[in-house]
């Protein structure tokens, strides 16, 4: 398995009439009041600066308000309004006496307007988990706030009829979030994009196409390198990694001795004992060997960085896969889901060969293990190849002499079916998402977790990977850099068969073992 912001930009530039004195343009930010309505909470920046300017011979009050990312040259423009409010022009005029006499009633009512404008920034709810979740922005500075400049440049310049066209823009963390409309394919206009913001800012920033779960309408982001640099730990990556393995080797040894599952503390004082499971062990391995290489594999190939593997020991099946965190943004959606099913069907591949290999071959001692034949339906997999393979063999209540290869082979398969199950950042949850989408991928995640849950109450393999997909793997998975276009049929149809794959591994064979089931089946 693998384990690899947005407050609102509401400054739109609205263009206020001329002053009958000034020749120049003024510009307002205008401050909308929707926000995106979830669950994790923020507040928007507070207006850190705004002046009053009154205009001759017409009074006309022109009011510029700016966030912090504004340039500082609007300091400038304080002191100008305030020494224009203390150096009147000299006459005695009728009409300059009144002015004098209403400036304090228009300043009283531009200082209330801005109260209440500045009150309704402040308790203006904005969502830190869309439409960019599984992202942890750091503490930004001024400098890497993306300045007012720059956005003008973007809906200019960077954006356009050709590729998307911007309608409105909000503000995410140091960055911004544009509306629009699509033009054209989202693959064409997300590379046509990216190379004018290369060739205006070069790798300053980073551009993200996504669908905004609001509205279910592509959405632009751009937002500052400096804020998607990945986190560091206290502890080196590859010694937690190599400790959760050396755990894991134990388990996958302890899992192969039957002797000493029923008391855990007498494997100290037997080690010896741990020699037996190494052939199970090292061919329970040996498919999640070929499942972690698979996805390095697949991930080399489209430019996908993947970490240290974190094998998860299990002492009921010797381990639960490994954690494998995407280091990099992904491309697009047909890269992950390269990637997220690459493993499974290595792993699956494998399983299946050893364990058909297991029902054919005769155990090495004459003897092999003996099971009941009950034990086979615990899978609908096994337990259909089982009886396909067996026949008349496998009865109800009948002791079963059969190849340890395939209790090995099985265990790796299961491994394999718990981690394609379709539930936050699990294989299965990288696969639901790159198929159907960020939306249809939390209402999967949701329902498994539910069925898990109900299965905990009667499968202790079910109780602990539904606390470990909860605490760790719960998601969301981390934006793509491009969302909005499908993979190709084919990888679909190649996620789907790991999808079901896990699903008749994991579900149990209903049919009793008689001669008329045989004959039916």
């Amino acid at each position: 398995m693998m384990s690899s912001s947005a407050a609102t930009f509401r400054g739109h530039l609205v263009t206020i009439s001329r002053c009958s004195s000034c020749c120049d343009l003024l510009f307002q930010p205008c401050f909308a009041s929707a926000a995106f309505p979830h669950r994790s909470i923020l507040k928007l920046q507070k207006l850190s600066s705004s002046t009053v300017r009154v205009c001759r011979p017409r009074e006309v009050l022109c009011r510029l308000a700016d966030t912090e990312t504004e340039p500082e040259s609007n300091d400038d423009k304080e002191e100008e309004a305030h020494e224009d409010d203390e150096n009147p022009p000299s006459g005695g005029s009728l009409m300059e006496e009144e002015q004098a006499d209403s400036r304090p009633s228009i300043n009283d009512a531009v200082n209330k307007a801005e109260g209440g404008a500045q009150q309704g920034v402040d308790d203006e709810p904005i969502a830190s988990g869309s439409p960019l979740p599984g992202l942890r922005p750091q503490q930004l500075d001024e400098s890497m706030r993306i300045p007012k400049e720059t956005i003008d440049i973007l809906k200019d310049q960077v954006f356009g009829f050709d590729t998307f066209f911007v309608t409105s823009q909000e503000p995410y963390e140091g960055g911004v979030l544009f509306k629009g409309n699509l033009r054209g394919k989202p693959a064409t206009s997300y590379e046509k994009i990216t190379i004018r913001m290369q060739n205006n800012f070069g790798d300053q920033y980073k551009l993200f196409l996504l669908i905004n779960p609001e509205d279910d309408k592509p959405v632009a982001v751009v937002v500052p390198r400096k804020t998607l640099q990945p986190e560091t730990t206290a502890v080196p990556e590859w010694f937690a990694a190599g400790a959760f393995g050396l755990v894991t080797v134990f388990t996958l040894l302890l899992r192969n001795v039957p002797a000493l599952q029923s008391n855990l503390l007498n494997s100290f004082d037997n080690l010896e004992l741990l020699k037996d499971g190494i052939p199970g062990a090292l061919m329970t391995a040996l498919i999640l060997g070929v499942h972690e290489l698979g996805h390095f594999l697949v991930a080399n190939s489209v430019g996908v960085k993947l970490g240290v593997p974190y094998f998860v020991p299990s002492w009921q099946i010797g381990s639960f896969g490994a954690i494998t965190r995407i280091v990099n943004i992904v491309p697009k959606r047909e890269d992950l889901l390269k990637v997220a099913g690459a493993g499974p069907l290595a792993g699956f591949s494998l399983g299946l060969i050893l364990l058909l290999l297991g029902f054919i071959l005769p155990p090495a001692d004459g003897i092999g293990v003996i099971v009941d034949a009950s034990v086979f339906h615990e899978s609908f997999l096994a337990g259909g190849i089982a009886k396909l393979l067996l026949g008349d063999v496998l009865k109800e209540g009948t002791p079963l002499s059969v190849n340890p290869l395939v209790l090995w082979a099985w265990a790796g398969l299961l491994i394999n079916a718990i981690n394609s199950i379709p539930a936050g950042e699990t294989d299965g949850g990288r696969i639901s998402f790159a198929i159907w989408g960020r939306k249809a991928s939390a209402r999967f995640t949701a329902a498994s977790i539910v069925l898990l849950g109900l299965s905990s109450l009667f499968n202790d393999v079910a109780f602990y990977w539904v606390v470990l997909i909860f605490f760790l793997q719960r998601g969301p998975i981390a934006p793509l850099s491009e969302e909005i276009t499908d993979p190709e049929d084919k990888y679909v149809a190649l996620g789907i068969l790991v999808l079901l794959l896990g699903l008749l591994v994991c579900l149990p064979y209903p049919f009793p073992f008689t001669d008329e089931t045989m004959i039916g089946f």
